[in-house]
């Protein structure tokens, strides 16, 4: 009797069972699908024009970055779609898997046997002629582990020991392997969805704020050890002293913006890409879009970023639970992080790191991972869409 009295509560409240669900779902957010699409044809066309030259030069091929690129768009989205139509419940008994498999990449890479080094970093697999970046599975990793973690520990978060501990050391771990690589751009995304999700979980202030006052010596440490990070950091604080070495990039990425001025030189006709600014098609693609589109061309590209992330994070508004609420809380804090660090980065707001812009820039782990985040994020939406009576 009681559990047919709850059923028949259940209805007429308008919600219905996991299993009746399931078969129900709506279609997905629209905006959120139809924004992805236009990041990806902006950003198939602006890594045309920024390796189309470096491309021709080193690879006879002036088309050589843009194949590529379309290739990674096509399997990205097939993912996509793909996890859109799956329950994201799945991502709860899946957890473990994908953690200890990034776990293990994480390791092997570091194998100089078995990673592959280019400029002094560890960070790929090189198989077959692709790449593969272990740390930007991380990214995703962590988000689905702290969703699982703050479900279970719901009424725990406000405990230092057993809601905050846990996933300080398993985030922690993950973003020390990244900084082993070295890759500080990986291991600042991790630190960051870590107490972004457990200040929207409800851990205390206290609680990470004193994790912060700790952590700083840390950095401090990591960043005046290291020759390299020490330099990237003096060039952030003035990369005019030595625009033509440790300050080129930011200086160039500086020439490219104030180029560009309000409404750009046009599209395909940027001069920092040929050969001055480093890394046009992927990490500093933005300060070609501000020197071809302008500030203009700029600021629509960020408008569609900032509708993305509302978007985000109505749906994790409208989750049906609580690990749907946490899942695209994650997927919505991963993809905006990474959005404002690569802005502040090339807008000379930041340091110098090595982050795309996420389904912007040249990269295929980085682009698949996204799109894979997003079918996530999709997923909750139609399950939410099929699951309340409106």
């Amino acid at each position: 009797m009681r559990s047919g009295r709850g059923s028949a509560l259940q209805l007429s409240l308008g919600w219905k069972s996991s299993s009746a669900r399931r078969g129900m779902f709506a279609p997905v957010d629209r905006t959120v699908l139809l924004i992805t699409y236009l990041l990806l044809l902006i950003g198939l066309i602006m890594v045309f024009s920024a390796s189309g030259v470096m491309a021709e030069s080193r690879y006879g091929d002036s088309m050589f970055f843009l194949k590529r690129q379309a290739a990674w768009i096509v399997l990205g989205l097939l993912a996509l779609h793909w996890v859109s139509r799956q329950d994201y419940d799945m991502w709860k008994s899946m957890t473990p898997i994908v953690l200890c498999l990034t776990i293990g990449c994480m390791v092997l890479v570091l194998i100089p046997s078995v990673g592959a080094e280019v400029n002094g970093a560890r960070r790929w697999f090189r198989i077959a002629g692709l790449s593969f970046q272990p740390g930007e599975l991380a990214k995703l990793s962590v988000v689905l582990y702290l969703a699982s973690f703050l479900v279970r520990r719901e009424d725990e978060i406000s405990s230092f020991s057993r809601g905050v501990l846990a996933p300080v050391i398993v985030v922690g771990g993950l973003a020390g392997l990244a900084l082993l690589e070295p890759d500080m751009g990986t291991a600042v995304v991790l630190v960051s969805i870590l107490f972004g999700l457990l200040f929207l979980g409800g851990a205390r202030l206290t609680h990470l704020g004193g994790l912060i006052l700790s952590a700083l010596p840390v950095a401090y440490l990591l960043i005046m050890e290291s020759d390299y990070r020490r330099r990237r950091l003096m060039s952030f604080l003035d990369p005019w002293q030595d625009p033509h070495d440790a300050g080129f990039q930011l200086t160039q990425s500086f020439v490219a913006l104030g180029n560009g001025g309000l409404a750009g030189v046009g599209l395909g006709d940027g001069r920092q890409k040929l050969f001055f600014l480093p890394e046009a098609h992927s990490d500093f693609v933005l300060a070609l879009v501000g020197e071809e589109l302008g500030f203009l061309g700029t600021g629509l590209l960020m408008v569609l970023f900032a509708v993305l992330l509302v978007q985000g994070f109505r749906i994790a508004g409208r989750a049906p639970d609580a690990f749907g609420r946490h899942l695209a809380s994650g997927v919505t804090l991963l993809l905006g992080i990474q959005v404002l660090i690569n802005a502040g980065v090339v807008s000379g707001l930041l340091p110098t790191k090595g982050l795309t812009l996420p389904l912007v820039s040249y990269g295929g782990s980085s682009l698949v991972i996204t799109l894979v985040a997003i079918g996530i994020l999709l997923s909750i939406s139609r399950e939410d869409s099929g699951h309340r009576v409106v």
